[in-house]
Parts: C-alpha cells; sequence; structure tokens
C-alpha cells in the first residue's frame, strides 16, 4: 500500500460553475453570489429621477422615493438582483440567477423589455455602465477564475481587464475613465483595489483577511469610497478619500450589517440594506457626512397583477408544527413570507423558509405549489395551493411521521454547526430555535470559530437553552495544518483559536491537537475531530493526504472522545473506514455527526443536515446526552434511522463472547428509498441485503458468526439524495456492539489495522515536517514516537 502526500479532497463540490482555487466551493456560493431576501436589497438611486430600484422577492422593483410606492419590473422564474442604472436612467443591467447559474440581463426601463447581455458557461456577476454608458463592466469566470471584463455597448465585444487567479469583482470605473475600483479577493487575503487602467498598476486602499460581505460604492465625482468591512464583532461602513485613502471615517456601525452601500446620484446620500431583528431588509440611508442612519419606509409593493395571500398551516401527525418549507408560483419562481431567515441550498437549488406552524405568504393569484418536511422522520409532502386575489386563503399541509424517535427512547443531535460565519444576517441564538424545531432536532451544538484573524461572538460563550430544543455553545478550534477539533460542554474557551504552519501569528507553535482535547477533558467535556476525511479511500494510494495530520497520533494514544463521522464537508465511507480501523485496535472512539453548516448565510444547507441520534440513559439534558454520546449508544445519519439490537444488545453495550451464532434484528425507517444494508464485523462486511425501493419502514433478522474480540456495526448506504436528505448521498451507521467488553480486539484484525495507521502516520509525520520546515518541533515530533512507538507493539502482539 502506497500512500503519498497529495492533498485529496472530496466533498460536497459546487451547485454552480466551478471556479479555479476555490477548495470550498460553498464559500464562493455563500459570499460572492447574489441572495434572494423578502425586503429590499440592492438599492441603486436612478441617476436622472427621484427613483431607486432595488431587489426583493426575487424580482427588481422601482420606487419613487416621494410617493414610498414600489413598482415590480421583472417577473421572470429566476431569481433577479445587483441592478444597476445606465447613465441616461434608460437601461437597467442586473443579475438572473437560474439556481445554476447566472446571466446578465439589460432591462428597457419604459418598455420593460429584457436583453440577454452576457451568458457565459460560467459565472458572470456585478454589471455596471461605464460612466460614459459605453461599456458594461462586469465580472466573469470564463477563464477559470472569475475577472475583470468589459462589453461593448454597440458592437457586443467582450475584452478582459484582468487575468490570472484568484476573484476580483464589482468593478467600478472613475468619472476620468482611467482607473476603475473593484473587490480582489485572493485566499484568504481581501483587498479593495485601485487599478489604473493605463498602465494596469493596481495600489490597495484597504486590505484584511475573509472580507465576506464587504462591498463599495463610489460617489459620483469619484472622491469618495464608502464602503463595507468586517470588524470582530460584525460588519461597519466607512468613508475614505481615493486622493488619501491611508484614512477611513466609520460612517455607521450597528448590530446588523449594513449591506450593499449606493450613493445618490448627487454624493448626499448612501443607501443601504440591513436585516432588522426579524430578518427582514429594510431599506436605510445615512448622509456622507455621517450621522445616524434612517429607514426608506416602503408603503406599497405594487406587483402589477392581482395579488392575494395564503396562510399555510402545518401540521405533522395532526399537530402544528415547525416545517421546512419551500413554496412556487406557477412558473417556478420561489415565494416567501416577511418574516425570518430566507435560504437556498446547494443541493438541489431549492430555496426554503421554516414555518412554526402557521405562516403567510403573500403573491400574484394563481396556482402555486407547496412542499414541506420535519427533519428525517416524515417524507417530503408536496400539494397545490390557489392564491385567490384580494384574500387570505387558508390551506393546511399534512405530514406523517415514519418513525417517532422520542417515543422509542432516540434524541436527535446536530454537534457542529455555526450561528455566524460570514453571512447577510447576523443571528441571536433565539434566531434558530425555529429551525432547530423544524429540523425536528433535540439538541444543538453551535461551536465558536475564528474566521481567520477574527475571533468571533465570544459574547455568546456560555449561552445556554436547557429546554427542548437544547442549544449550548461550543468551541471549533482550528488548526488548519494539523486538523480541526471541537471542544463540546468545557467552562472556558480554549486559547489559542489558531495556530500552526500557513497563519500569520502562531505560525511556529510546537502544539498538538491534543493539549485542546485535554482541555475539554479537564473540564468534564468532550472533545473530537470534525470533518475529517475528504476522501472515500483513505487507506489507498495517496489517501493518506486527507487525513488531518495529527488525528491519527492523537486517536491511537486515546485523546479523542469523538470522530465526525458524518459531515456535509467529508466523506462518511471514507471516515468510517478510519474509524473502523481506530475500533479495530481496541479504542472506543465514539461516532458523532455535524453538519457544519453557517446559519447566517443565505446558500445553505439546513442545520441537520447531518446528525447523530443518541439513546441516552434517563431523561434528556445536556449532561446526559453527551454521556450517551461517548458511550455509543448512537447512530449517525444523511436521512435513514435505524433500530439495531444484536442478542437484545443495543450500540454502545458488548455481547457475550459465549454466543459463537448471536442472532440480530434492525429495523430501518427512512423517508427515501436506499440501496443496500450491510453488517460489519472488524471492518469488514459479513451480511449485505439490498435496501428498500420504497419510503417507510423495513425490518430484517439474521444472525452472525462472532469472532473472540472486537465490534459490530449496521450500515444503510447508498440512494438518490432529494428532501429531507441533503447530503451527497444516503448513510447511516451505528456505533459499534462490542463482543465480550468493550474495547476488545481481534489480534490478527489489530495487528493489520496498526499497520495501516503507521503508514498513514508516517505520511503524517512526512507533512508535518515539510510544513514547520526548519522550525523546531519537539513536542510533536514527540507525539507522534509515542503513537508510533504504540502502533509497532500492536504489531507484535
Amino acid at each position: 500500500m502506497c500512500l503519498s502526500s497529495t492533498q485529496i479532497v472530496a466533498q460536497w463540490s459546487n451547485r454552480y460553475p466551478k471556479v479555479d482555487g476555490f477548495r470550498h466551493h460553498v464559500y464562493l456560493e455563500g459570499y460572492e453570489l447574489p441572495i434572494l431576501t423578502s425586503g429590499p436589497m440592492d438599492p441603486a438611486p436612478s441617476p436622472v429621477s427621484n427613483e431607486i430600484v432595488f431587489a426583493a422577492k426575487g424580482w427588481l422593483w422601482i420606487m419613487n422615493l416621494e410617493t414610498s410606492e414600489a413598482q415590480r419590473v421583472t417577473s421572470s422564474s429566476g431569481i433577479d438582483s445587483r441592478p444597476e442604472w445606465s447613465p441616461d436612467g434608460k437601461q437597467i443591467v442586473f443579475i438572473r440567477d437560474d439556481s445554476r447559474d447566472t446571466q446578465i440581463i439589460s432591462l428597457d426601463v419604459a418598455s420593460k423589455r429584457e436583453t440577454l447581455v452576457v451568458n457565459e458557461p460560467a459565472l458572470d456577476l456585478d454589471p455596471i455602465y461605464s460612466p460614459d454608458g459605453k461599456f458594461i463592466h462586469y465580472s466573469s469566470a470564463i477563464d477559470g477564475s472569475i475577472n475583470l471584463w468589459k462589453m461593448n455597448v454597440e458592437t457586443l465585444e467582450k475584452m478582459a481587464i484582468t487575468k490570472g487567479n484568484g476573484l476580483r469583482r464589482r468593478p467600478i470605473v472613475l468619472p476620468s475613465g482611467d482607473k476603475l475600483v473593484f473587490l480582489n479577493k485572493e485566499g484568504s487575503y481581501n483587498s479593495l483595489e485601485l487599478l489604473d487602467l493605463i498602465d494596469g498598476s493596481s495600489t490597495s486602499l484597504v486590505e484584511d483577511r475573509i472580507a465576506s460581505q464587504a462591498d463599495m460604492t463610489l460617489s459620483p465625482d469619484g472622491s469618495y469610497l464608502a464602503y463595507t468591512w468586517p470588524f470582530d464583532g460584525g460588519y461597519e461602513m466607512r468613508l475614505l478619500s481615493l486622493v488619501t485613502p491611508n484614512t477611513s471615517l466609520l460612517l455607521t456601525r450597528s448590530e446588523g450589517m449594513p449591506l450593499a452601500p449606493a450613493f445618490d446620484s448627487k454624493g448626499e446620500w448612501i443607501y443601504f440594506a440591513e436585516a432588522n431583528d426579524e430578518e427582514t431588509t429594510l431599506l436605510k440611508r445615512i448622509s456622507a457626512n455621517g450621522g445616524s442612519p434612517e429607514e426608506i419606509t416602503i408603503k406599497t409593493y405594487n406587483w402589477g397583477s392581482e395579488t392575494g395571500s395564503l396562510k399555510i398551516n402545518s401540521k405533522v401527525d395532526g399537530v402544528e408544527e415547525n416545517v421546512r418549507m419551500n413554496v412556487l408560483n406557477a412558473n417556478g419562481h420561489p415565494l416567501v413570507p416577511e418574516f425570518g431567515t430566507i435560504h437556498s441550498e446547494g443541493q438541489s437549488g431549492r430555496v426554503f423558509f421554516y414555518s412554526n406552524g402557521a405562516i403567510e405568504i403573500n403573491g400574484v393569484a394563481g396556482e402555486v405549489t407547496l412542499s414541506a418536511v420535519r427533519g428525517f422522520e416524515t417524507a417530503e409532502v408536496t400539494q397545490k395551493a390557489i392564491i385567490e386575489a384580494g384574500v387570505i386563503k387558508e390551506v393546511v399541509i399534512n405530514l406523517q411521521t415514519i418513525w417517532d424517535a422520542n417515543a422509542n427512547g432516540w434524541y436527535s443531535g446536530d454537534n457542529h454547526f455555526h450561528l455566524n460565519y460570514g453571512g447577510t444576517y447576523r443571528l441571536d441564538p433565539e434566531d434558530i430555535i425555529p429551525e432547530i424545531n423544524g429540523e425536528g432536532l433535540d439538541v444543538a451544538i453551535p461551536l465558536l470559530a475564528n474566521l481567520h484573524n477574527r475571533f468571533l461572538q465570544q459574547e455568546l460563550w456560555g449561552w445556554k437553552r436547557e429546554k427542548a430544543p437544547i442549544i449550548s455553545f461550543g468551541q471549533e478550534v482550528r488548526s488548519h495544518f494539523l486538523g480541526h477539533v471541537e471542544l463540546i460542554n468545557t467552562n472556558d474557551l480554549f486559547w489559542p483559536w489558531i495556530w500552526g504552519p500557513y497563519y500569520q501569528l502562531y505560525n511556529q507553535d510546537d502544539r498538538f491537537n491534543a493539549i485542546a482535547l485535554r482541555h475539554a477533558r479537564s473540564q468534564g467535556g468532550v472533545g473530537g475531530y470534525v470533518h475529517p476525511v475528504g476522501t472515500e479511500k483513505p487507506f489507498d494510494e495517496g489517501g493518506a493526504a486527507a487525513v488531518p495530520i495529527n488525528f491519527v497520533a492523537d486517536a491511537v494514544l486515546g485523546e479523542v472522545d469523538i470522530i465526525e463521522v458524518a459531515c456535509l464537508w467529508s466523506n462518511e465511507v471514507g471516515t468510517a473506514s478510519l474509524w473502523h480501523k481506530i475500533l479495530n485496535l481496541g479504542i472506543p472512539l465514539a461516532a458523532s455527526a455535524g453538519s457544519d453548516v453557517m446559519n447566517n448565510l443565505n446558500r445553505t444547507m439546513p442545520v441537520g443536515s447531518t446528525r447523530v441520534y443518541v439513546k441516552p440513559e434517563g431523561q434528556l439534558n445536556l449532561d446526559n446526552y453527551l454521556d450517551a454520546l461517548k458511550k455509543g449508544r448512537s447512530f449517525v445519519s444523511t436521512g435513514p434511522l435505524m433500530e439495531f439490537q444484536i442478542e437484545g444488545n443495543d450500540p454502545g453495550s458488548a455481547i457475550n463472547t459465549g454466543t459463537k451464532k448471536a442472532k440480530w434484528n434492525l429495523n430501518v425507517h427512512s423517508a427515501l428509498p436506499y440501496e443496500k444494508v450491510e453488517i460489519f464485523v472488524n471492518g469488514k462486511v459479513v451480511w449485505s441485503k439490498p435496501g428498500n425501493d420504497l419510503a417507510g419502514s423495513k425490518s430484517y433478522k439474521g444472525s452472525v458468526s462472532l469472532p473472540t474480540g472486537g465490534w459490530i456495526t449496521v450500515r444503510v448506504h447508498g440512494g438518490e439524495v432529494a428532501w429531507p436528505s441533503m447530503n451527497k448521498y444516503i448513510f447511516a451507521e451505528t456505533s459499534p456492539v462490542w463482543i465480550g467488553s468493550v474495547g476488545s480486539t481481534e489480534p490478527v484484525v489489530a495487528k493489520q489495522s496498526a499497520s495501516d495507521l503507521l503508514k498513514v502516520l508516517d505520511v503524517s509525520e512526512e507533512r508535518l515536517k515539510q510544513g514547520y520546515g526548519d522550525t523546531p518541533i519537539p513536542n510533536l515530533l514527540g507525539h507522534f514516537e509515542q503513537a508510533r512507538e504504540k502502533l509497532k507493539a500492536r504489531m507484535k502482539d
């Protein structure tokens, strides 16, 4: 077996055309693409009239600032956003998003006639007219990376302005025509740049790390740049002079997030959008001289057609419940409520939101399609309804549980997600309760984490909700180089949060991840590795590079409590194969799961998309939940639910070794069909049967021959992904039932697993030395040597 040090990554890849240089496309789609909101976004004041165009509800609207009436001016099935006026006020260019790609459209304001301007088989973003109206500048990934382009309005000729790797967006040409400002993103380095169009030189105006929601607007005379920029507590809007850009002025810093700034035609006001406490975006403006922002009220939305409302009551087994919901009008455009976060998931491109049991939707009169689901315990229900003009019509959507986990003693948890992580909302913990309930989760562990050099929301540390759904903040400690670990139920934050090669600070720290994991144990908490393996076959050639550098050493030395077997951003089959090798050494490493979603992103999967079910002893509380998790009284899942017993024993327990043939029974409950069911003994498949072609429950039973020691797990695997599932594929696996006693082994299997893990450890050490270079690391190397000696000893047993 040859294990090279080539980096291998396999994860959810991309919904939109792939852009070079983005290892994690979720950040590109979450940070750079336009968003859908119920309220106004992307405001653009007219250069010639007292009007403003903005995006809302997925369409464009023009509002008269004197009457405060907004008129809908687009009505396609796509999501329209980021409008910009032509200098004469006769045209508007904007982005249209069909959930697979983006196009640039030009709208004739008078006739409402649309013209497709740019439609490359790649992302096209941020159109804006040049000051003379002769060109449309925009961003495009047609050459693989997102670069700046311009198109001649008359000849339609397209010309590249920049070339090379990275991401360059939001081109705004100065009135002089010889310079433009743009947003530059190269890896974690982000900046606002001033580009000389004559000699090609570029000057950095502002720079930082991962400015996810950065945006800007240029004053009409080209003197000032107003921009949104991150600080440790959120986002703020600042003003700088292009003549002396080394000093900037704070315009506004609020509890929300000021987004999408736009100067008016006189340079007196800066309009922007910001969400309120109900996550509805509002239109605001602030004087270019500073002061307090003021809200611009939109009195009327004129849809251009007769409208009505639906009051949708969602019930599960006859009881009103929170659910995840998608509503489409007759031409497939999503309809969304006025309040609450709006999301678009990257698996199928569907827009979704959460109902608390009753929610109201407004739209043009006509037929709509309603879809709803609640966690993994219900199948998706889809039905038609009619919006009637001028009335509020009530409809009921009824869901049925396939299996009641709570009634059978099982409780679900998402042990790894992030409340706020670079997205367009600034959420409080209470804001996600509808989402947690809508996904049928009982326990939620949001993790505080760094966004490169900013350590986010430390003020939330210690915040807990003890009644259902239980919410308790943990911490993700992120040495990108060594591997990410999570710490749950600790009293204090661990410092430093980051270290190792490629960070700007602490990059020479001789520190292994087990020090952070010991911090959790010393305080009665739980620690483990998250999204650990990015390939399906970590023990094949080249596969070892997909294993976190520090994992094998930490796990072999018994420093790790849990491993995140199921996660959206890693590979469940590959992670399970690594987990199996650790179990084969007699180390009772417990299986965990977490979605790693970022709740405040518009483009994100739902919380709980990958989850763990545990069977605690006694009532559900955080301590009992974590105790059951550590003991392996659990299964992880991306959709299917399982009840497995062997000789009457649940996962986490041990069976009598005197039984050579052990009887087992299995019930699988799934909202989706699945391909196969497998039983593993010490990492080998000893029994396999086809799955279920239908949604619902199916029972299996049989017997299995037992070796002298080791463990047994059951896996459900394969099948087409659809709601409620969001993962790459269908997967579920139980924690082990041990043979004889917890931690027992079968000597031959243990010896082979030690050999396999030693080869991974050797590759990891090679990567370790390459990363640290000439920096002395006796602590890390000593840690690796201890693990090596332990593995060698097992190979001699």
